[in-house]
């Protein structure tokens, strides 16, 4: 990834480099999802202190680096986790699909990009940070050539009943095209359609959106039918799916005034999401 331009103050982003810092990423993920959030680890996981499983190894891994901490693995303070297709060839198959059918995206002409394992410090949750992370998913996206992006977004908690607003809300307003609606799989589907349309008031189920699922929102993203309880990480899940023309969009139109810019300079950029 071309680096020029990827900081905000004593912060950047870049890919993962060395084992150690894929280690500090999956320190952090284990930190965040399983101390803060209780999700569900292995023995291995526990006895490691570690977030892995087996597309660690094949995908690419995005990093927030505090420069003031150190230039390596010491400064790993956010990351997202980068799986493109001929890595999930190489996997068998992308990690989405242990809970949708995401054949129509597998379809898709073009590559295709599932983002996943997002987080970021505590210390580090800011709107700068995620500009930050954003900024780095808009470089990879653009550079090379990501037709569309999917991924897992989460909401916290295992009762479907309790997220009923949200969940209908992103059914009956953003619901993906039917050429391109990941499904959950039999067995694992429960319905979104927990309250009639008239009934949804939708300042309050954006309110109730984690701030990720927003932002994908903003991107004009859609959600596949069917949401997936994730009893492991105390989520319920619903697949996200990104065109993105208009990420891609952004990024150009940033770098290009960058380049018309006499002055020069890297700038901070723009985002319009965060988590």
């Amino acid at each position: 990834m071309d680096q020029a331009g990827l900081r905000l103050g004593n912060l950047g982003v870049r890919l993962a480099r060395t084992e150690a810092e894929i280690d500090a990423a999956q320190r952090l993920r284990y930190q965040i999802f399983y101390n803060e959030m209780a999700a569900k680890p292995t023995l291995e996981m526990a006895a490691r202190s570690r977030d892995f499983d087996r597309f660690d190894d094949l995908c690419d891994h995005l990093l927030v680096i505090d420069h003031d901490r150190g230039d390596g693995p010491e400064g790993v303070v956010g990351t997202y986790r980068l799986i493109r297709r001929a890595a999930a060839i190489r996997a068998g198959t992308f990690y989405s699909a242990s809970e949708y059918d995401i054949s129509a995206l597998e379809a898709y002409p073009g590559e295709i990009l599932e983002l996943g394992r997002s987080c970021v410090d505590v210390a580090y949750r800011t709107r700068g940070t995620m500009q930050l992370l954003w900024r780095g998913i808009a470089a990879y996206v653009w550079q090379r050539g990501i037709a569309l992006m999917f991924g897992c977004g989460s909401l916290p908690g295992t009762d479907p009943q309790a997220l009923a607003l949200p969940l209908s809300y992103l059914y009956f307003n953003h619901l993906a095209p039917e050429g391109l609606r990941p499904t959950a799989l039999p067995g694992l589907y429960a319905d979104m359609r927990l309250m009639a349309p008239d009934d949804i008031d939708k300042r309050a189920a954006l309110s109730q959106l984690p701030p990720l699922i927003k932002g994908y929102l903003r991107l004009g993203g859609f959600v596949g039918d069917g949401a997936v309880i994730d009893h492991q990480f105390n989520t319920t899940d619903v697949c996200i799916v990104v065109k993105t023309d208009l990420v891609t969009d952004k990024y150009y139109r940033h770098y290009d005034r960058q380049n018309r810019d006499p002055r020069g300079g890297a700038g901070t950029g723009s985002a319009d999401s965060d988590r």
